[in-house]
């Protein structure tokens, strides 16, 4: 089906949205508090990486608070990884993973933490999937859902009609793939009408991640033309978990948050991949050049997708 189409036949117009937004000025007088309290919630065994880059993503987009929920045994080797943010050693499961008990301890948090990432290197334990399905509902501010808690999610996509209307989705297609049920050569071949379509039928921000990524909230729809294949490695995704987050906790609303990062994660890929070239290039690389990617955009030189 065509993009901005409906089921019948009858025409749906999206805006297209070329332009980006800029990050809040801070105040002389600022205090970290003023540019967001993110909590993520993330890691099981062997996947401390990936809680590592989201986490380290989120700091060097802005946010002024990190805290890392993580199964408790993670806990020590995140304290050590993560010198700039909190952690919260949360109840686990035989396996390492996070029990369905710790969403108490995460949800006792939504009054004071004003943003929730969760899912980067998670698992698909049953335990794991029980939390994310209680938790996603019940948070009181923005979302990101990522990864393993977006294969969650494709189990009960009735939690996000539960959800209020703050969320941002980050698959790619093979992710986008399970939450649909459509194929991901179906996708690839529509990737603005399905992402436009979810995004609409199910009042999230869906980012549907690959070359060209597309950010649509079903009205407005945004294509990213900044990144490269260099940034096709493991960790890239977790690092475009932290910025979204980043940018919610500073006030930019879902879709304008969502489209920032989205640029800026391109562009910190495009500058690496000067730096280090694309074969070599590593989610650490992709850290390493957001604040330059975010100086030019503050200059005035990313205020359009390129």
């Amino acid at each position: 089906m065509p993009a901005g189409k409906k089921r019948g036949g009858r025409a749906r117009r999206l805006r297209i949205v070329r332009s980006l937004p800029a990050l809040p000025r801070r105040a002389e007088d600022a205090h970290k508090v003023d540019f967001g309290r993110v909590l993520l919630i993330a890691g099981s065994p062997g996947m401390t990486g990936a809680a590592t880059f989201a986490a380290e993503a989120t700091l060097r987009s802005g946010a002024g608070l990190v805290l890392v929920g993580c199964p408790k045994t993670l806990n020590p080797i995140l304290e050590v990884k993560l010198t700039a943010c909190m952690t919260l050693p949360l109840p686990e499961t035989r396996q390492g993973t996070l029990r369905r008990r710790a969403a108490r301890d995460i949800l006792a948090l939504s009054e004071k933490w004003t943003t929730l990432a969760i899912g980067p290197g998670l698992s698909t334990h049953p335990e794991t999937r029980d939390l994310v399905l209680n938790v996603l509902p019940k948070w009181k501010g923005e979302i990101v859902v990522d990864a393993d808690a977006l294969n969650h999610c494709a189990t009960d996509l009735e939690v996000l009609r539960r959800c209020h209307d703050r969320v941002v989705l980050t698959p790619h297609p093979g992710e986008f793939s399970r939450l649909t049920g459509l194929s991901t050569k179906d996708i690839q071949k529509d990737r603005a009408g399905t992402a436009s379509r979810f995004a609409r039928e199910h009042r999230v921000v869906l980012v549907l991640k690959g070359s060209g990524t597309v950010v649509s909230d079903g009205e407005r729809i945004f294509t990213n033309r900044s990144g490269n294949p260099g940034m096709a490695t493991a960790g890239s995704g977790d690092v475009l978990t932290g910025m979204i987050a980043a940018m919610l906790g500073q006030g930019l609303e879902p879709f304008a948050a969502a489209s920032l990062a989205v640029a800026l994660h391109g562009k910190a890929g495009d500058l690496a991949a000067k730096e280090v070239g694309q074969v070599s290039m590593t989610a650490e690389d992709l850290l390493d050049s957001i604040p330059a990617a975010i100086r030019n955009h503050g200059r005035g030189r990313s205020k359009r997708s390129t």
